[in-house]
């Protein structure tokens, strides 16, 4: 069914699922369906081959992928933290988005982790990534860690605050930037 009003775009780095990563895009995404009335899409690198993301050789599944982010409203990303930072499949995904596609597209920035103490992974890997292609990012990012999460769900309410509040700045991003594309 195609889309009448903006098209906003979760890409989710997890490799299998069930996946903490993809449920916390997904809670993002059923808040922008539910108080903001936008449809959202959602692709995640689970079943993806690897070899179907080389440079000039793209499967037509991995093309659909990188087509649906540079074409995007707007984006919600999540990633599990590895070492420290995003997985390298995630980096490879945006190694082959167009430098220039994003300038200007609101992005909401999630991550997933074993403890807190990857948290601040967002606003030093992420925020920087998106920085590079001059993506507006919404200032409320969204961590959450393994005790987040209840029956495979985002359950604390701290971190239910923050998809509601990050959520919210997303969605009037995107009326903005739909605003001002339609000028």
């Amino acid at each position: 069914m195609p889309m009448t009003g903006p098209k906003v775009i979760g890409f989710c780095g997890n490799t299998q699922r069930p996946s903490k990563t993809r449920a916390l895009v997904e809670a993002v995404a059923g808040q922008l369906a539910d108080r903001h009335d936008i449809d959202t899409e959602i692709f995640d690198l689970a079943g993806l081959e690897l070899d179907a993301l080389q440079y000039g050789r793209l499967s037509p599944q991995a093309a659909a992928l990188i087509t649906a982010i540079e074409t995007a409203d707007a984006l919600i990303v999540g990633t599990p933290v590895y070492k420290g930072s995003y997985s390298g499949l995630f980096k490879h995904v945006f190694d082959l988005v167009q430098p220039a596609a994003l300038i200007d597209r609101p992005v909401l920035l999630t991550a997933t982790g074993g403890g807190t103490r990857h948290c601040l992974m967002v606003e030093h890997q992420l925020r920087p990534l998106f920085g590079f292609f001059e993506a507006c990012t919404v200032p409320t990012a969204v961590y959450a860690s393994e005790a987040d999460f209840e029956d495979g769900r985002p359950a604390s309410p701290l971190v239910l605050q923050r998809i509601a509040a990050a959520s919210g700045q997303l969605a009037r991003l995107v009326h903005h930037h739909c605003l001002e594309a339609a000028e």
